[in-house]
């Protein structure tokens, strides 16, 4: 991923689930081993993850870049 593609705090992003795109804001880059919602998260400075809200359920998921499409944001501007 290029430095310019990196995602924000307040970027609106979807992924593939397995019941078809799922929607939310990314909250934080993830750049160490932690935890989200219990599950283990593998981040590193050369391999950031992303800690986003989901849109639909209101909970914390984390997913790497390339899993991550931008979305135009709530307002209707692209960010």
């Amino acid at each position: 991923m290029a430095e310019g593609d990196k995602f924000r705090k307040g970027d609106h992003v979807s992924w593939a689930s397995h019941s078809g795109r799922a929607y939310g804001t990314v909250k934080e880059e993830i750049t160490e081993r932690v935890k989200v919602r219990g599950h283990p998260v593998n981040a590193s400075l050369e391999h950031p993850q992303y800690r986003i809200r989901n849109d639909d359920s209101g909970r914390d998921v984390a997913h790497r870049p390339e899993a991550l499409r931008r979305e135009p944001s709530e307002d209707g501007q692209d960010t």
